[in-house]
């Protein structure tokens, strides 16, 4: 297993339309998203406007969840879908897609057909709770307050804003504890 503990100082930030998107992890290393052929990518982005417009990514499945804030989205002119932090939402990145509201939200990206994942949040007590990794890549995202992650002999500790990523992972438990909001991204490639 690799492990990598992220901070803020790990992380790409760049202007979007919107407001502001901060680039957590890509695959394969090195890629651009504005190349558009990355595998997956997760980032964290500000919704700034009142209404604003994805950019489209057709190659792309995409799950979302809001961190701060609620937004509607709209996907190709149809009903309203009311988000409140935490609630994830899977979508095809082709669609004609508006948000209204302002929000601080956090994005997977996987390739259409190259790669799958899933996307949860997880609040930590200070009870320790097992938390199930299914590899072979996992980032787990501290949205909110501190907590403590054990996984075997290995621990680590991780503030708001701050990541762990953990790849070539075999199906294992983790333990968090503390008192933090996570998000959770469990990745592979097909």
């Amino acid at each position: 297993m690799i492990a990598a503990r992220l901070t803020p100082a790990d992380y790409t930030t760049s202007r979007w339309s919107g407001g502001e998107t901060t680039q957590l992890a890509i695959r394969p290393r090195g890629a651009l998203y504005a190349d558009r052929a990355f595998l997956w990518r997760l980032s964290s982005a500000t919704v700034e406007l009142e209404k604003s417009s994805f950019t489209p990514l057709p190659d792309y499945d995409r799950l979302i969840a809001t961190l701060e804030g609620e937004i509607d989205l709209v996907h190709d002119g149809g009903q309203k879908l009311h988000l409140v932090p935490y609630r994830v939402h899977a979508f095809d990145g082709g669609s004609d897609t508006v948000s209204f509201g302002q929000c601080r939200d956090f994005n997977l990206m996987l390739r259409k057909g190259k790669a799958a994942g899933s996307l949860a949040p997880l609040a930590v007590t200070k009870d320790p709770q097992a938390l199930s990794l299914e590899g072979p890549t996992a980032l787990i995202y501290c949205a909110r307050g501190g907590c403590a992650l054990t996984l075997g002999k290995e621990r680590w500790s991780l503030c708001a804003g701050e990541s762990l990523l953990l790849e070539e992972v075999s199906p294992c438990a983790l333990t968090a504890a503390g008192d933090a909001m996570l998000m959770v991204a469990q990745i592979q490639a097909l």
